[in-house]
């Protein structure tokens, strides 16, 4: 099979070295160089034509456009666009496949055409940030990996398919298995009855093979599914404002199948929403509706616990505002997919296609790739605000509340004394005392306090969540070398706090 050509993007001095690095380490990476050829535009000899022809044609010839943004915008031509944006507007032209990673600066530290260039970005891919040369290799090998294993060209078991060899038939819940039959023989059709033997309806949905079961068979039908995984688990919370403080009024961790998670989560929504009991015209029932309809809710819960990565230590979120529904899995889009493209019918490509087949069956979900476009019509035919849709280290969807005004993910440079008035006196405390790059315990003792956990649940978690403050390494939460930093809304509020206490 012949390599898969990249391209890897922009000739701005100040990222020659990371370019140069990630060519060498491609080429010599025994996976990578045997099923990719990098393109560098300095390596090729001098030539009787046009520079930006030959890059140009360059992008057409590629089968990856590999785009590495730092702080300068780089040369001009007439028309005022630099050779980066060049190739990337030529490879959107020619549908490429696009990779982008940003170097870990500060907007207000970047070439005001090079923000633009990344909002463009934004709009219709991925973005991954790295700091150091091993952090940009490391982010680039696993979105190569990723796609050649969405192309099939290197084949791997998924998570659902693969077999547990400390489980048995023994771990299955056989009245589960039956209410199951039941529910997918009334909506889809089942072909089988509750009366067959186990072994045989779990072989047909693919979950039981080789006198084994799949990982998928135990997270859908096990009787108790945390003893193998136990992170496949829902933590809901409710909140009386609009950011995450306590005391927090009502807080839930759900455990058990994967249907028995969204039922439970459903009602956990549910049950904390405004209600609104309609006219009885002409039918016996009292007809009412939710304020978000629950179609919506539903199927949001069901894309975050069916479409989440099962390798993650994380677990799937929920969290519900004064003006807004927050669902966050650990997750990602499908290689070359963006945001917007879920805002348009498009196929389905589940991440668990064994845990989706059995939640389709049952009705839990549809197979035609509707489910965001259902989410978005149904609120604005209820007179919601648009849903958002958000891919950062993890996946979030964003649904807001009737009479509730649109909040907005992305970093601005003002900030309102409504705003100001929503921040806990905690956060404020944080933001007044940064200055610079600090870590976790850097903070702490900055706050004089000794108790993680308080720290985190009233100071840093809240602050991130109204980015007000950034990690340094945001794609990798974990690091031992993770720092926190203000972001320019952080800083704009920290300027106003100061003002205001003169």
């Amino acid at each position: 099979m012949a390599k898969k050509k990249i391209f890897i993007s922009s000739v701005q001095i100040e990222l020659s070295e990371e370019r140069s690095a990630l060519y060498e380490y491609i080429c010599s990476d025994p996976l990578l160089g045997k099923h990719f050829e990098p393109f560098l535009f300095e390596l090729l000899p001098a030539i009787d034509q046009r520079a930006d022809d030959v890059y140009l044609k360059e992008v057409e010839f590629s089968d990856i456009y590999l785009g590495i943004f730092g702080k300068s915008y780089g040369s001009e031509n007439a028309d005022g666009l630099s050779p980066t944006e060049l190739e990337f507007n030529h490879a959107t032209d020619f549908h490429k496949t696009r990779l982008v990673f940003l170097t870990n600066h500060d907007n207000t530290d970047r070439h005001p055409k090079e923000n633009l260039l990344i909002t463009k970005a934004q709009e219709v891919l991925v973005r991954k940030k790295f700091s150091t040369v091993d952090e940009l290799k490391s982010a680039v090998y696993a979105a190569l990996i990723r796609y050649l294993e969405e192309k099939e060209i290197i084949r791997s078991v998924p998570f659902d398919a693969t077999l547990l060899s400390n489980a048995a038939l023994s771990d299955i819940d056989s009245e589960k298995i039956k209410s199951f039959v039941r529910l997918a023989q009334e909506r889809r059709g089942f072909p089988l009855a509750e009366t067959e033997p186990v072994e045989k309806i779990l072989t047909h949905l693919n979950l039981y093979r080789d006198g084994r079961l799949t990982q998928a068979a135990i997270l859908l039908f096990g009787a108790a599914p945390q003893r193998f995984f136990i992170n496949s688990e829902v933590r809901c919370a409710s909140f009386i404002g609009t950011i995450v403080e306590k005391p927090i009024p009502s807080y839930k961790v759900f455990k058990g199948t994967v249907f028995e998670l969204v039922d439970q989560a459903l009602e956990f929504v549910l049950n904390k929403l405004d209600y609104r009991v309609e006219t009885r015209a002409e039918q016996v029932a009292i007809p009412g509706s939710y304020e978000i309809p629950k179609d919506v809710v539903a199927e949001a819960i069901v894309n975050a616990i069916a479409h989440r990565d099962y390798t993650s230590n994380a677990s799937v979120q929920i969290m519900l505002f004064r003006d807004r529904l927050e669902i966050w899995n650990p997750g990602a889009l499908p290689m070359g997919w963006t945001t917007l493209k879920l805002k348009q019918l498009h196929t389905s490509v589940p991440a668990n296609p064994l845990l989706a087949e059995p939640l389709y069956l049952a009705g839990y979900i549809e197979r035609m790739g509707t489910g965001t476009s259902d989410i978005i019509e149904k609120s604005l035919a209820a007179g919601l605000i648009e849903p958002q849709f958000i891919q950062s280290e993890d996946f979030r969807s964003i649904i807001y509340r009737s009479g509730s005004e649109q909040i907005t993910p992305q970093v601005t440079d003002q900030v309102t004394d409504q705003v100001t008035d929503q921040v806990t006196d905690q956060v404020k405390a944080l933001i007044l005392l940064m200055e610079n790059e600090y870590s976790r315990s850097e903070l702490m003792g900055l706050l004089q306090l000794k108790h993680g956990q308080t720290f985190r649940g009233n100071y840093l978690n809240p602050a991130l969540t109204d980015v007000l403050i950034e990690m340094t390494q945001p794609d990798s939460p974990k690091s031992p070398t993770q720092k926190y930093r203000l972001t320019a809304k952080g800083k704009a509020l920290k300027a106003q706090l100061k003002n205001k206490n003169k």
